[in-house]
């Protein structure tokens, strides 16, 4: 697997990933900006309203069959937040030229035109985007919204996040919110599409076997000619040196549950980059693994949660403890968790959990070339917080992380929120 990048204008970049593990290619591309109350409702619908049609390809039914026509290609679009940016992405994934029943045919550039279309260059009418499209994405945007309360487990996360960065970009619900969709139109919402278009970061990606020429297939297209040099307006997720709360938040929310949802925010201080590796086998040993504390002591041997698990968001340098409990049992396993946090700051893990952890860790790194997409996304990733190491280098800094290390994060964890979503 062979990365490179290239600057095809002031903030718009050309990610190449050239591998022969398969027979497909994958485009990406990924529209970064920054999170804002202002605007996230309404990144959220030109997200969906962009796949709706192209110039060239008005519907989604043309679309569709433009794919069909390319071998059976496939087209998908989503949306993260990604520490204090959002980020809409586009995908088109095709069979490699090599592949191809007939010889000749380009399909690679093919792809990049009508994904490169799709994304810049949308259907419109009268300088606005198609009303019926909005209005339908608008429908859509909404019942997710709406709809998120129905898995309790994220909701429950979602919840604690919006809690802990209360007023802050992080705390926003990435899809946006209902009250904001009212003023949206596809007049205005097309006049904020060009903004977007001409002052966010553009990371273009394709993974695959990929000829010398994609640089001059890529810069030469009309719809990359067209957009403007810019300096991009995101954020570049450090977080380093945060001060740790001095007291914990506690909310509690009822709803129609039958299984109560616990979920504590942690904040991690580090002074430096190079710690979020012993924050990664931190947080195994405390809940990410099978081996974890959290898992054989509140799960195994106290029977106190149906799921013990804990997740490293190195974005914002935070770990969520996520905890399926019996309703009843809140104070008990609350009281456990807390134990097993203190129990890492005395250093009551042994060499073994360390070196399982590490095994964990490595094995989990191996698999990022064995998807395009999993590849596609460590090195956007990279990208974004301005931190690139090969596969192989981040496996080598995993494996030189010692017991003291990680007992220094342990000491630098704190309870900064505890939400409990209760009958």
């Amino acid at each position: 697997m062979e990365y490179k990048q290239t600057e095809l204008k002031k903030g718009i970049k050309l990610h190449t990933i050239n591998t022969d593990k398969f027979k497909t290619n994958l485009i990406s591309i990924f529209i970064t900006t920054k999170l804002n109350r202002e605007d996230v409702t309404k990144n959220a619908v030109i997200s969906a309203v962009l796949r709706r049609g192209s110039k060239t390809m008005p519907s989604q039914e043309e679309i569709s069959k433009q794919m069909e026509e390319m071998y059976g290609a496939s087209f998908d679009c989503g949306l993260d937040k990604t520490g204090d940016n959002q980020v809409l992405k586009f995908y088109l994934e095709t069979v490699n030229d090599n592949f191809l029943p007939q010889k000749g045919e380009d399909m690679l550039k093919t792809s990049m035109e009508k994904l490169l279309e799709i994304v810049f260059n949308p259907y419109i009418e009268n300088e606005s985007f198609k009303p019926e499209y909005v209005e339908q994405e608008k429908n859509n945007i909404k019942q997710r919204i709406e709809g998120k309360i129905d898995n309790k487990a994220r909701y429950a996360l979602d919840r604690c996040i919006e809690e802990m960065y209360k007023n802050e970009p992080f705390g926003l619900y990435k899809f946006g919110y209902v009250e904001d969709l009212e003023s949206i139109d596809g007049k205005s919402l097309y006049e904020y599409y060009q903004e977007l278009i001409n002052t966010c970061k553009i990371d273009i990606f394709v993974s695959g076997m990929i000829e010398d020429d994609i640089n001059q297939l890529v810069t030469t297209n009309e719809n990359i000619e067209k957009l403007k040099e810019r300096t991009p307006k995101y954020v570049v997720p450090k977080e380093l040196n945060k001060n740790l709360p001095e007291q914990e938040n506690v909310i509690t929310e009822s709803m129609e549950v039958t299984q109560g949802k616990l979920i504590l925010g942690l904040d991690v201080r580090l002074d430096k980059e190079d710690l979020r590796y012993d924050a990664l086998i931190y947080n195994s040993i405390l809940g990410g693994s099978a081996n974890s504390k959290m898992f054989q002591n509140v799960r195994e041997k106290a029977h106190l949660a149906y799921v013990a698990s804990s997740t490293y968001l190195r974005y914002k340098n935070n770990i969520f403890v996520n905890c399926g409990i019996e309703i009843g049992n809140y104070e008990k396993a609350l009281e456990l968790i807390r134990q097993q946090i203190e129990d890492m700051k005395r250093g009551d893990f042994t060499e073994e959990d360390l070196q399982n952890a590490k095994k964990g860790m490595i094995a989990a790194i191996k698999t990022i070339d064995d998807e395009q997409d999993t590849g596609i996304t460590y090195y956007f990733g990279q990208e974004l917080s301005e931190s690139y190491i090969s596969v192989q280098e981040y496996m080598d800094k995993i494996e030189q992380v010692k017991i003291e290390n990680v007992v220094h994060i342990a000491e630098n964890v704190a309870i900064d929120t505890v939400y409990f979503l209760r009958d």
